[in-house]
């Protein structure tokens, strides 16, 4: 089964970077959306059918803070689970965002391991019976 991916990153450079590095990590991909920032991102969450979105935090208009935040107030956090893609090694930041609901949170440089194992752990979580 094919997973709908959203990557939000106000640099395009990184976008496709992200995008690349999913498509060679060997994982079953479906539609892959795209934003600029986190309130691009809510309006491709309220458009379109996404299993799991990749995010920075530090982007204007909106940052991924604010975008994580306000999915878990409207509950799509609950059902969408976000990985954090940033330079930022700020532990507390980390600690916050993953109180938040962040799923998990991977640092800039990345691997297209790093991307496969995360993703196919999410996935199996998502898969697995209630």
């Amino acid at each position: 089964m094919s997973h709908n991916v959203l990557i939000v990153d106000d640099s395009m450079i990184i976008r496709s970077m992200v995008a690349k590095t999913l498509k060679i990590s060997g994982l079953d991909l479906g539609k892959m959306y795209y934003a600029a920032n986190g309130q691009e991102g809510l309006d491709t969450l309220q458009a379109h059918h996404v299993d799991i979105v990749f995010a920075d935090i530090n982007m204007p208009m909106m940052d991924g803070i604010q975008m994580v935040r306000s999915m878990a107030e409207s509950g799509l956090l609950q059902r969408i689970p976000v990985v954090i893609i940033s330079t930022e090694r700020n532990q507390q930041r980390i600690d916050q965002l993953k109180a938040m609901g962040v799923t998990a949170y991977l640092t800039k440089p990345f691997m297209p391991e790093d991307f496969k194992d995360t993703v196919e752990h999410l996935l199996a979580k998502e898969d697995k019976p209630l």
